[in-house]
């Protein structure tokens, strides 16, 4: 089992520095979000400074960019690295992609699919000069002339990951792709009777096997050195859970453990405008099914022990910000039990 970082930065210029410190720690990879900046730019800074580690999005949005776009952003990436660049890719919901990238809409399961073929069928232009052709319900690839096509490279399996919740996406991940990150709302009981069973699902119909796809997860913890710290982690952790089972994607989950009356207390308290009191609702059983709680020096153990077997990348909720005194420990303690 690797341990991956997230980062989230502001400033392009210390990226490198961070990424120095993620390759120093023994960790596997490093992770970026679209979140209120692009996720690839980063990446580039950090693959120029490192020589081992993993570096990918976790996750890109993939719809609102034409798969030609994404198509040369990876190949240039997997190039620079040398091979160590995931492709991490998200669906997003509908609102989102309609409202916030004036996009269009459309399923999105037989539709990532054909964006993951479309891609495939654009590298194999470039590395072999195949004339390309690729035409789908979705997209339609006929045209690469030699301007426009970068050189052969030594790098052309570039791993895409892709982020879902439910079974359509993760039979999707099984028969396609590398590997699949596993939502943080998510219970062990989850991923043994939904994830895995549709990843391996999947995985059949392409000859493969559940080891062939490598599930990933930044898993949402509740630590702390100090029995303050440990109650403001539960209320930040627990307003995070609140805040995903208030979203209809994840009624899965809930319907699982049934869990499903909580969905209408919080949507009349989100009604209400009482976002602050949302954690409330969430009970302590809840939360150690879907988060794991432990003192700082017994977190990466806690994490190891749940997760071996079900996870083969874990890493943190919270982002990797290596200048926060008070998270160094937490940072030494996942070295001892997780690094190379």
């Amino acid at each position: 089992m690797q341990f991956d970082v997230t980062i989230f930065t502001k400033n392009l210029n210390t990226v490198g520095d961070i990424a120095k410190q993620v390759e120093g720690y023994g960790f596997g990879g490093m992770w970026t979000a679209e979140t209120s900046h692009n996720p690839f730019l980063p990446l580039t800074h950090a693959a120029s400074v490192t020589s081992r580690i993993n570096i990918g999005t976790g996750i890109a949005v993939a719809f609102p960019r034409s798969p030609m776009v994404m198509a040369q952003t990876a190949w240039d990436l997997a190039e620079q690295s040398q091979g160590r660049f995931i492709l991490g890719l998200g669906t997003q919901v509908k609102a989102h992609i309609t409202k916030r990238f004036s996009s269009e809409w459309s399923a999105p399961v037989p539709r990532l699919r054909e964006y993951i073929e479309a891609m495939r069928a654009i590298w194999n232009t470039w590395q072999n000069g195949t004339p390309l052709r690729y035409i789908g319900e979705q997209y339609r690839f006929i045209l690469m002339t030699p301007f426009f096509s970068p050189e052969p490279m030594l790098y052309t399996d570039i791993p895409i990951y892709i982020a879902g919740v439910n079974d359509g996406l993760c039979r999707l991940a099984g028969e396609l792709c590398h590997g699949f990150h596993v939502h943080p709302f998510h219970t062990t009981r989850y991923l043994k009777e939904l994830v895995i069973p549709n990843i391996e699902a999947g995985a059949q119909k392409t000859g493969r096997s559940r080891a062939d796809v490598k599930l990933t997860c930044m898993i949402f913890v509740v630590t702390g050195s100090t029995p303050e710290e440990i109650q403001q982690s539960t209320i930040a952790t627990k307003s995070q859970i609140a805040f995903y089972a208030s979203t209809p994607s994840y009624k899965a989950v809930l319907e699982m453990h049934g869990w499903q009356d909580i969905s209408e207390r919080l949507t009349k308290l989100i009604r209400e405008n009482r976002w602050n009191e949302m954690w409330t609702e969430i009970s302590d059983e809840m939360l150690n099914e879907i988060a794991v709680v432990a003192p700082v020096h017994e977190l990466a153990q806690k994490v190891k022990e749940r997760y071996t077997g079900l996870l083969d990348r874990v890493g943190y909720y919270f982002p990797f910000v290596p200048e926060e005194a008070s998270k160094r420990v937490i940072w030494d303690e996942a070295a001892k039990v997780f690094s190379l």
